[in-house]
């Protein structure tokens, strides 16, 4: 059971039109009918009539409309109270990207502190996406992510103001071999393509590896062996020799440095990112504001 189905019915219910409520949900119309089949099945009964236009809820599905309403009602209305005791909990809400909430943001954190006194904080770790969208809707106070200028945050500048951190640098890494030089190293060769450690494609960190891709002056020979959207299970990987990987500099200083793990490419397969703090300009609060006064 998802709540966006009992937000996606409720919406069919009042527009009586797939198309309609598609567009309402910001979701393609074969993705809303989909998930209206996926409550049907969890309900145990159809709740719309297709068979007529403007469809119609069958009796069934007005009965559970009733139920989807007051149970939508009661969660929000719940949400809104421990939102106001949260806030009088003064307890700083943080969502960051895994990668930021592992490496950048405890230093960070303990930084702010020794400056500025004790700060309770809550790290909410999550994809660029939902982190975003935490920020947008209200349920986190700041949004830890990175930035660059051909991959930017689409954030409107009259509703976030922003804070520039710092700045990483994506590299690509091995394992050394006997003679300390990368076993896995860039470009690699047709004949024999690199094992390669690669992020999803619609991951941050895997856009991020497309363009470095793309702008170096000659291709990359790879051949995936191994995917996922966690930089530290690439990091994993990567140290157990099993290929190269792209990965952000704080996730492998002590690597780098201990000599477990070295550069695998030049400066033209890298990146440089910001590290960038985001606030929602409307939404007020003490502690929030006192802080990015003294951040500012």
């Amino acid at each position: 059971m998802d709540i966006k189905w009992l937000e996606d019915f409720l919406s069919l219910a009042q527009t009586r039109n797939f198309s309609r409520s598609a567009d309402e949900r910001s979701v393609t119309q074969s993705a809303l009918s989909r998930r209206i089949q996926s409550l049907e099945a969890w309900v145990g009964a159809d709740l719309v009539d297709r068979s007529t236009y403007p469809l119609v809820l069958t009796p069934a599905g007005k009965m559970f409309g009733v139920a989807a309403a007051e149970a939508m009602r009661l969660l929000n209305d719940t949400r809104a109270v421990l939102r106001v005791q949260e806030t009088s909990d003064q307890v700083l809400r943080v969502a960051a990207g895994h990668a930021l909430a592992l490496n950048f943001f405890p230093s960070w954190l303990h930084s702010v502190q020794s400056r500025h006194g004790p700060l309770r904080a809550r790290i909410l770790p999550a994809n660029i996406h939902d982190s975003v969208l935490s920020l947008v809707e209200g349920n986190c106070d700041l949004l830890l992510c990175y930035h660059h200028a051909e991959l930017p945050i689409e954030l409107d500048a009259q509703r976030f103001d922003c804070l520039h951190l710092g700045d990483e640098t994506v590299m690509p890494v091995s394992v050394p071999n006997r003679a300390g030089s990368p076993a896995f190293s860039l470009p690699g060769g047709k004949a024999a393509p690199l094992p390669y450690l690669a992020y999803t494609a619609t991951s941050y960190f895997g856009r991020v590896v497309q363009r470095i891709q793309s702008r170096a002056a000659a291709p990359a020979c790879l051949r995936n062996c191994y995917e996922s959207d966690l930089a530290e299970l690439l990091k994993t990987m990567a140290l157990s020799g099993h290929g190269l990987a792209w990965l952000p500099e704080s996730c492998i200083a002590r690597e780098l440095a201990e000599g477990k793990l070295v550069r695998a490419g030049g400066e033209q397969w890298t990146m440089r990112l910001e590290i960038r703090l985001f606030r929602a300009i409307g939404r007020r609060k003490p502690m929030l504001d006192e802080l990015w006064d003294r951040l500012r």
